[in-house]
C-alpha cells in the first residue's frame, strides 16, 4: 500500500481516536447513559473489526478470499457507521463539533476506500494466500491501532453491560407525598434537577407547566405536560397550586469573568422577577413558591457545621443566593409560602458533580483536589426531588431549608468512596495552584472552598433521606 494511503489511514485513526475519547467519554459520557446502550454496541462491534484490518494490513498481503473478506469487512462498516448516525440522532442531541468530526470521517472513509479498495481487487484476484508485508515502523502503528481499538470495543461492550444492570428507580413515587392532580410550574424544566422533577409528577399523575427556553430542548420531557416560553402566556385564570423555580445560567461551567457573573446572576433574577409577577396578576394565588438557592449562601467556611441558622460570610456564591432569595421573597407580599433550597452538591449519573468524575475516575485519572481537606455537602437527586415533594406539601415549612444529605464528607473521602465503587486507584491530587490559576475565583469557592452544612429544617420537620451515607448513595447509582 501506498505512504498516501497510509496518511490517509492516519488521519482517520486520529479523528477516530479524538471522536471516541472527547465526543463519547469526555463530552457525551456515553459510557454511563443507559440509553446509549445501542449505540455502544455499534461502536463495539465496528471497534473490533477495525482492529481486525489494521492488524491484516499492517502485517500481510491478504490475496484471494481473504481480499474479498476485507471487502466485506470495510461494506459492514459503512453499513454499521450509517445505523450509529441514525441511533446517535434519535438518542441523544450531538454538538456541533461531533457532526462535524463524523462529517470528516466519512469523507476520508471515503477517500481511503478510493485508494485501497482496487489494491483489494487486484490481491482478490490472486490464489487464495496471507503474504507477510512488513512495512517497518507502518507495521508497529498498526498493531498499536489495533491494540487500541480491539481495548475500545471491549470497553463498548462492558459499558452496554453495565448500563443493562443499572437500575432507574421508578420517578413517580418519588413525589408520593403530594395529594393528588396537582398542577405545579415548573422552571428549568429541562435542567438536571428540573428534568427529574418533571417526570416523577408527570407519572404520579400531576400536571406540570414547563417553562423551558428552547421547545427543542424540551423533547424529552415527558408526556403529558404543557410547554411555555414565557410566563405571559399563561392567562390569569390559570390554576397553579405550587411553582419551583430552578431557571439559572449554569455556575460552574466556565470561569467566572465579569460577563459570566452578570449573566449567572441576571438569568435568575429575571426569571425569579417573572415569576412574582405572575404570582401577582394571578386570581388565584398558588400555595408555595420552592426557590432555588445553594450552600454557597454562606460562603467559604472551615470545619463548622452550618445550620439554617448560621450566618454568612461574602464571596460571589453568597451575593448570588442572597439575591436570587431576595427576588424570590417578594412574593409573600401576595400571601405566597417561599421556600429557599439551599441546595449542595446534586449526585446522579446523567449530571452534576457526579457525571464529571465518573470518566477521569474510571481511567484511573482521579484524585484530591487540592488539600482534600475541604467539606463536600451532597445531596442525591431523588432525595433532592422528594425532598422538594415534602416542602410542597408541608404547609408550616417556609424560608431556608439546607437541601443537602445529613453526613457532610471531605474531598478525600468523596474521592476516595468514588473510586473504591470503581475499584479503580485515585493517586493523581490536583494540585490547588492549578486549579486556582485556571478557574480563579471559581475554583476556590466551588472546588476548594467548601461548607459543612447539615439539613437540620428538614430532619426536624420529618423529612428522612434515604441515602444518608456517600457510600449507600453511590452503591445505588453506580
Amino acid at each position: 500500500m501506498t505512504p498516501l494511503l497510509w496518511t490517509l489511514i492516519a488521519i482517520q485513526i486520529v479523528m477516530g481516536v479524538f471522536d471516541t475519547f472527547y465526543h463519547h467519554e469526555f463530552t457525551a459520557r456515553i459510557a454511563w447513559r443507559p440509553s446509549q446502550q445501542n449505540e455502544l454496541r455499534l461502536h463495539g462491534i465496528r471497534n473490533l473489526l477495525y482492529a481486525a484490518l489494521f492488524l491484516g494490513l499492517g502485517w500481510f498481503e491478504l490475496h484471494g478470499l481473504w481480499a474479498w473478506l476485507v471487502i466485506a469487512v470495510l461494506m459492514a462498516e459503512i453499513a454499521i457507521t450509517l445505523t450509529d448516525f441514525v441511533e446517535e440522532d434519535l438518542t441523544r442531541k450531538l454538538p456541533a463539533s461531533e457532526r462535524i468530526n463524523h462529517t470528516l470521517l466519512a469523507i476520508n472513509y471515503g477517500a481511503i476506500l478510493a485508494w485501497l479498495v482496487p489494491v483489494l481487487i487486484g490481491w482478490a484476484m490472486q490464489p487464495t494466500a496471507v503474504v507477510v508485508a512488513y512495512a517497518g515502523v507502518l507495521s508497529w502503528i498498526a498493531a498499536a491501532a489495533c491494540i487500541g481499538a480491539a481495548l475500545c470495543g471491549l470497553r463498548d461492550f462492558a459499558a452496554a453491560r453495565r448500563l443493562a444492570r443499572l437500575a432507574t428507580p421508578l420517578a413517580g413515587e418519588l413525589v408520593a407525598v403530594l395529594p393528588p392532580a396537582k398542577t405545579v410550574l415548573v422552571t428549568g424544566a429541562t435542567g438536571f434537577i428540573g428534568g427529574r422533577l418533571v417526570a416523577s409528577l408527570t407519572e404520579a399523575g400531576h400536571h406540570v407547566i414547563a417553562l423551558v427556553r428552547n421547545r427543542a430542548r424540551a423533547a424529552s420531557l415527558p408526556l403529558p405536560i404543557t410547554l411555555i416560553t414565557s410566563l405571559d402566556q399563561l392567562p390569569s385564570d390559570t390554576r397553579i397550586e405550587a411553582v419551583v423555580n430552578l431557571a439559572g445560567e449554569p455556575i460552574g461551567n466556565q470561569a467566572w469573568t465579569e460577563a459570566k457573573r452578570q449573566t449567572i446572576l441576571q438569568s435568575r433574577l429575571s426569571v425569579t422577577s417573572d415569576v412574582v409577577r405572575l404570582i401577582g396578576r394571578l386570581d388565584r394565588k398558588p400555595m408555595v413558591l420552592v426557590n432555588g438557592s445553594a450552600v454557597g449562601w454562606y460562603g467559604l467556611w472551615q470545619d463548622q457545621p452550618l445550620t439554617e441558622s448560621a450566618k454568612s460570610h461574602a464571596c460571589f456564591s453568597h451575593d448570588l443566593c442572597e439575591a436570587w432569595e431576595r427576588a424570590a421573597g417578594a412574593a409573600e407580599a401576595h400571601g405566597v409560602r417561599v421556600v429557599a433550597l439551599r441546595i449542595g452538591l446534586v449526585v446522579a449519573r446523567d449530571g452534576g458533580v457526579l457525571s464529571r468524575l465518573l470518566t477521569p475516575f474510571e481511567f484511573g485519572l482521579g484524585g484530591p483536589l487540592g488539600s482534600g481537606l475541604q467539606w463536600m455537602s451532597w445531596i442525591e437527586r431523588d432525595d433532592l426531588v422528594r425532598l422538594i415533594a415534602h416542602v410542597i406539601a408541608r404547609q408550616d415549612l417556609s424560608g431556608p431549608i439546607n437541601a443537602t444529605a445529613p453526613l457532610p464528607v471531605r474531598n478525600l473521602t468523596f474521592t476516595a468512596e468514588l473510586a473504591r465503587r470503581l475499584r479503580r486507584p485515585a493517586l493523581l491530587r490536583v494540585p490547588a495552584a492549578l486549579l486556582r490559576k485556571i478557574g480563579g475565583d471559581l475554583a476556590n469557592e466551588l472546588l476548594l472552598g467548601g461548607q459543612r452544612v447539615l439539613p437540620n429544617k428538614a430532619l426536624s420537620n420529618g423529612f428522612v433521606f434515604r441515602y444518608q451515607s456517600l457510600r449507600s448513595a453511590l452503591e445505588a447509582i453506580l
